[in-house]
């Protein structure tokens, strides 16, 4: 079955919506969600009873960084805008949306597949892959084929060589990447609430194990209207320009 992988939603709803209609039109029979639902955009609750729902019917959901920041406690490494964002968020969320968020788990394996925000290697620190080190570390910490994750908000893979060294691949919106057997695979998702790539359209990744590809694709949506729900909620105004401009 067809799988649509989504990140780093950040209560984008105009981006979260335009994702999955265009993953259903392209056969995605589930969904996968990679953390960091909530956070900087100005739909939290919207976003999180959609997920929910999904949820329900089985979706796999993994919780992310400001997820976790949204349910309390101390914000060492966040910046200003982002704390700012995360004391909002905070404030919107009810007891529903808060039990929602403390359930996910940091990662979720699946046949050969594992589902985590950050990295395989220490999740609950969510360390960013920023190069072929971190994708060795977070290969090594895991035995499954295939790693899936977010985090980083710009689309991006690694595979095993025959010596086991990872290399980088930047993958090309709307064509399939066979996932060959013979390698090991860290797919670095895209995020679709908020890419920062310079690129402004949503980001998702649609996973086909029978035939054995992933896609990434990138999604035009209303980020104009997101903005000004940002602005309009009296969150930080470079929250929006992040939108418009996709960085």
């Amino acid at each position: 079955m067809r799988t649509a992988l989504l990140a780093d939603i950040h209560s984008n709803l105009e981006a979260l919506q335009a994702c999955l209609a265009h993953a259903r039109r392209e056969g995605a029979g589930r969904f996968v969600f990679l953390g960091d639902l909530v956070g900087y955009g100005a739909d939290p609750v919207a976003c999180l009873e959609i997920i929910a729902g999904l949820a329900e019917q089985g979706a796999p959901v993994v919780q992310g960084n400001h997820d976790a920041a949204c349910l309390g406690g101390i914000l060492p490494d966040m910046s200003y805008t982002a704390r700012d964002a995360i004391y909002w968020t905070r404030d919107q969320l009810g007891a529903r949306e808060r039990a929602f968020l403390a359930g996910l788990p940091l990662a979720v394996a699946e046949e050969d597949r594992l589902y985590v925000h950050a990295s395989a290697e220490q999740p609950e620190t969510w360390p960013y892959i920023t190069g072929t080190l971190d994708a060795a570390r977070a290969l090594a910490a895991t035995s499954a084929r295939i790693v899936l994750v977010g985090h980083v908000h710009e689309p991006l893979l690694y595979f095993t060589t025959p010596g086991g060294n990872p290399r980088a691949f930047r993958p090309v919106p709307g064509v399939p990447l066979p996932l060959s057997e013979f390698r090991r695979w860290l797919v670095i998702v895209g995020s679709a609430g908020q890419p920062r790539d310079g690129n402004p359209a949503a980001c998702y990744a649609l996973h086909d194990p029978a035939a054995g590809t992933l896609t990434h694709f990138r999604v035009p949506y209303d980020a104009q209207a997101a903005a000004k729900k940002i602005i309009d909620a009296g969150l930080p105004e470079r929250l929006a320009w992040r939108l418009i401009r996709g960085e």
